[in-house]
């Protein structure tokens, strides 16, 4: 455990302008023995999906640690992101992303139907940072089904975020059956064709991964879904993680409503964290990939200070605990058909 430990803490991307965060290669300073175990590390990110990668602010003042999870696609997803629901069209997505962007995020989820995604487009060209630095996610609006439909919204996302390509594109909610498979099959042409990267879904229950299965010629890399303590859909977690599909975590912040839950706020007071950071590193320690929103650069700055503590498995299973079956927004999942 002591030699991995070490191995991660000397292993971090130090050139912000690769494309894909990876590992650099060894230096002969260990020789031999150490390549070795370097080789059986990889190994096992490989398998786990999980890399270790380093990134600076804007201003080259602060480096931040980051992990991110590859993708069935073979691309790599930064493990925390920015949401932007409800984040205002105008000046507050722009400075919400803006700020976030300086912090060292790199991972953006907007939608279509949020109405925000110039200002993301926006904000990532003025940041400075280089496009492929930036993963941005973007949805698709169930208004938007069927093939030629799709395809007409795929560019027009394009347009709104000012990028020849989206890193992500997810079909928002199962929405209706009668042209899901169609509007998958615009997604996969889109990657065919090089505007898309990685695909996925959001909101899609087991049922509902089991039909497009039936149907797709490339499996989802995402499923988003609502993912809390007081949510945990062990259903849909445990298929996806037999199918290679990562899962991330909308509201994992169960919407602020939680906060103040007694339990959470135990073991903050205990680690010297916010009970914010203890519901995303729960989160991580699941697996998933937690999208906080918050337009407040402190509260952004708290919501990604989230790797340099773990929760013991004590806490972890104290969290468990909490499962109500909460759902603090729309359910998709129970109310589209299959």
């Amino acid at each position: 455990m002591r030699v991995a430990l070490l191995l991660l803490a000397l292993m971090s991307v130090t050139d912000a302008r690769e494309q894909q965060p990876k590992c650099p290669a060894q230096t002969s300073l260990f020789g031999a023995a150490l390549q070795s175990l370097e080789s059986a590390w990889l190994r096992s990110a490989e398998n786990t999906r999980c890399w270790s990668f380093a990134v600076k602010d804007t201003d080259g003042e602060e480096t931040v640690n980051m992990n991110a999870v590859r993708l069935n696609s073979g691309h790599m997803l930064p493990s925390v992101g920015l949401g932007v629901y409800k984040s205002a069209s105008g000046g507050e997505c722009y400075q919400a992303v803006l700020s976030a962007l300086k912090l060292g995020y790199r991972h953006i989820d907007t939608a279509q139907i949020y109405g925000n995604e110039a200002d993301v487009g926006r904000a990532v060209a003025d940041s400075g940072l280089p496009r492929d630095q930036v993963f941005i996610t973007t949805k698709m609006w169930t208004s938007n089904w069927g093939f030629d439909k799709a395809a007409a919204g795929i560019r027009q996302s394009l347009a709104e975020l000012g990028t020849p390509y989206v890193d992500l594109f997810l079909l928002h909610a199962p929405g209706d059956p009668a042209t899901r498979a169609d509007t998958w099959r615009a997604l996969e042409e889109a990657v065919r064709e090089g505007l898309i990267r990685s695909i996925g879904v959001s909101n899609f229950g087991v049922p509902h991964l089991l039909k497009l299965a039936e149907t797709a010629s490339v499996k989802p890399a995402v499923n988003q879904i609502e993912l809390h303590p007081w949510q945990q859909r062990p259903d849909v977690v445990a298929h996806c993680r037999a199918e290679g599909i990562v899962l991330e975590a909308y509201s994992p912040l169960a919407k602020a409503q939680k906060l103040g839950d007694p339990v959470v706020r135990q073991v903050a007071e205990r680690l010297g964290v916010t009970p914010a950071q203890v519901l995303l590193r729960w989160s991580l320690q699941k697996g998933f990939v937690p999208l906080p929103k918050s337009n407040s650069p402190d509260r952004q700055r708290s919501n990604l200070d989230v790797f340099r503590f773990e929760l013991g498995a004590e806490d972890m299973a104290t969290l468990d605990g909490l499962e109500s079956g909460l759902v603090t927004g729309w359910d998709p999942i129970a109310n589209n058909p299959v």
